[in-house]
């Protein structure tokens, strides 16, 4: 369902000789961008924020590989302006309904010589921030076009610290985060985050990233970003032809960690479902023949260490089946897995299994006792070979009733193999986050939309959102996920989900597959795991995503039993999402209410700090007493120390007027379920 009011304000073309600076401001007037082009006729815009500069001069334009740039000698041709209120439902997500209150201007510059090319600069200004778009008409001087460089920047006004991720490095997007002065940056993937020295909040992003390469960002001089696009073998870094446009450029603009957490905008700037229907998906949790391959105790491969085999597929399934999880995730079930895959993939059939593996009973037993099978496409970074058989491989899922995959694409960033030509003959080497890839994310969800199967990748391309037009793109990776905590050195520090929360997250669903309950990983180096008992309990309200894996093996989820009961209770779909208190990077407080019953759930994580939270309950209807039981880490638990599994679970009543005041151990973290009464 959509509600939409939208209020054409005022449009006009300007001739050419009343070139004019143009401005938009939010909806609440806060916000202030400024868009025009310099004596030079180079396109640029301003923002201010409360008439303080928050992006100062900022050029924008394009180098081609085969014509002339497109950077000076442009005039302001025509502008529109337009102010848009409405609300939209979405089928699944960390809210249900979504706010979209924007006010916009497109100018349209066009360039003084003979080719007379124009672009269209598109912003749309929200009370959280803006996103703006380049568009491209259809033109018979260009009719392709070749883009080398795009020389979007980001002048920011000022210092503060940043928390990034490096781009253009070997290991995806999946490092630590790194504290730095915003002055100290390299080349960084997004979202990048920044705290500026006069306490403002800012997020760097994109949104709709379609047919296009991925945006990193490259520090020029002092706090001067400029967008630095994914590379490609074939030389230009994007290949449009006709009419098309950029990706938005994403600038989330708060006060506090707040109004990042709950900024709408990443959502609101992608197109509407484009799929109808999609209430064949159902938002669930699931365990999975996988924490096991890490810990080394079976293995991928087969042989006698295989660990998709019927037998343990069966024993899994009952297990969710009694303890009422949706799903179970099988890994190494088909055949490509024996000899050297990674980074390669040649060998890899997405629809025969290994002869221990009789995947029609398997899928036969998991009907008879109400649980899915989550399947699985490993591609080993050969989308070549996964494209040719994407078509069989989902309609032999949709055959077995299986209605989610989780795909992978385990390769070091640019050795991903794609087709050379159109025929799908040679092969070239590509980036996770190249135009290329963006296609074939995009060919995989579609086409397994035809066939009603929800799609999770993993070493995937970056989240821009694209879960609101594809509502069966349901979650993905692209962090350092929870399988660094098995082998890691390091490990997922204490401090990295709460970098996560206002970075990586801020961008849409993780499956960073929480629920390590044991706290221990493989070998005397890599066993135990920076977190209290309870913190792997705050994960499933922390990290958002409408599918959540209990990650450990079965039988240690089975020694834990309060902690078994918290994840059987705790919702993966969710009415209204958040942030109740936090700092980015050190910790976060994070409430959501179920979207099918009226129950609210708080998760809270810090970093190596111990801590005392303070949890106001106004957010709770007033007037109305909950049941509120608390899952909190215990008073000797310390997650960095030898007492990680203390846990204290209690319960009390509980009205909105109330305040609870609860220790967070070093790596520590709690859980709570308000239940109405009466």
């Amino acid at each position: 369902m959509i509600r939409h009011i939208a209020l054409l304000l005022g449009a006009s073309l300007l001739p050419i000789s009343a070139a004019q600076a143009e401005t938009v401001t939010s909806p609440d007037g806060r916000i202030k961008v400024t868009l025009d082009a310099d004596g030079e006729g180079i396109p640029y815009y301003e923002v201010a924020r409360d008439g303080v500069p928050v992006i100062t001069k900022s050029n924008l334009g394009f180098n081609f590989t085969d014509a002339d740039p497109m950077r000076r000698n442009f005039e302001v041709v025509s502008f529109r302006e337009e102010a848009h209120q409405s609300s939209w439902e979405q089928p699944w997500g960390e809210r249900q309904w979504v706010q979209d209150f924007h006010n916009e201007l497109a100018v349209t510059f066009r360039q003084r010589d003979t080719s007379a090319r124009e672009i269209t600069v598109r912003m749309r200004v929200f009370d959280d921030g803006m996103g703006f778009r380049i568009e491209f008409p259809e033109n018979a001087s260009q009719p392709v076009y070749r883009i080398a460089d795009e020389l979007t920047e980001f002048n920011i006004a000022g210092d503060g610290t940043a928390w990034s991720i490096p781009a253009g490095d070997w290991n995806r997007y999946e490092y630590l985060y790194q504290k730095t002065p915003v002055s100290a940056l390299s080349t960084v993937h997004t979202p990048v985050t920044m705290v500026m020295d006069n306490g403002l909040h800012l997020s760097f992003h994109e949104a709709a990233l379609v047919d296009y390469s991925g945006m990193w960002l490259k520090r020029m001089d002092g706090t001067r970003l400029r967008a630095l696009l994914s590379p490609s073998p074939r030389g230009p870094k994007v290949i449009r032809e006709g009419a098309f446009t950029t990706p938005w450029r994403t600038i989330q603009i708060a006060s506090n960690p707040k109004g990042l957490f709950e900024s709408n905008i990443i959502l609101n700037l992608n197109e509407p479902n484009k799929l109808g229907d999609v209430s064949w998906f159902t938002p669930h949790k699931y365990i999975g023949i996988w924490w096991e391959m890490h810990l080394d105790n079976t293995s991928w491969a087969s042989g006698a260490k295989h660990g998709a085999t019927t037998e343990n597929a069966k024993k899994h399934i009952d297990f969710a089946a009694e303890h009422g999880f949706r799903g179970v995730l099988i890994e190494g079930w088909n055949l490509g897995w024996d000899g050297n895959w990674f980074g390669n993939g040649r060998d890899f059939d997405f629809t025969t299994a290994y002869p221990d593996f009789d995947i029609e009973a398997v899928a036969a037993y998991a009907r008879e006792k109400g649980v899915r099978i989550i399947g699985h496409h490993e591609t080993g970074g050969n989308i070549k070979v996964y494209e040719e058989q994407l078509a069989d491989a989902m309609a032999f899922y949709e055959r077995l009733g299986i209605d989610a995959v989780k795909t992978g694409y385990v390769a070091d960033a640019g050795s991903v193999i794609a087709p050379a030509d159109e025929n799908g003959e040679g092969e070239i080497l590509i980036w996770h986050d190249g135009q290329e890839m963006s296609r074939h994310h995009l060919k995989v969800v579609k086409e397994a939309a035809e066939h009603k199967i929800a799609v999770n990748p993993h070493e995937p391309i970056k989240d821009t959102g694209l879960r609101r037009t594809y509502p069966n793109w349901v979650s993905r990776e692209g962090a350092r996920g929870a399988e660094y905590d098995a082998w890691g050195v390091p490990k997922n520090d204490a401090g990295h989900v709460p970098e996560m929360i206002f970075t990586r997250l801020l961008a849409g669903p993780m499956d960073y597959t929480p629920g390590v309950f044991s706290l221990e990983g493989r070998g005397a180096e890599a066993a135990d795991i920076p977190s209290t008992l309870a913190r792997q309990l705050a994960f499933y309200v922390a990290i958002y995503s409408p599918i959540q894996m209990v990650a450990d093996l079965p039988e240690n989820i089975a020694k834990y039993p309060q902690a078994l009961d918290f994840v059987k209770r705790v919702p993966a779909d969710w009415a209204e999402s958040m942030l109740v208190d936090g700092k980015v990077g050190e910790f976060a407080v994070i409430a959501r209410r179920d979207r099918n019953t009226l129950n609210w759930y708080v998760g809270a994580v810090t970093d190596e700090k111990e801590r005392q939270a303070k949890v106001p309950l106004s957010f709770l209807d007033p007037g109305k007493s909950y049941r509120a039981t608390v899952w909190r880490d215990g008073a000797k638990a310390d997650g960095l120390g030898a007492d990680r599994h203390a846990m204290e679970v209690e319960t009390m009543t509980v009205t909105s007027d109330k305040t609870l005041d609860l220790r967070l151990a070093p790596a520590g973290g709690f859980a709570i379920e308000f239940v109405p009464l009466g």
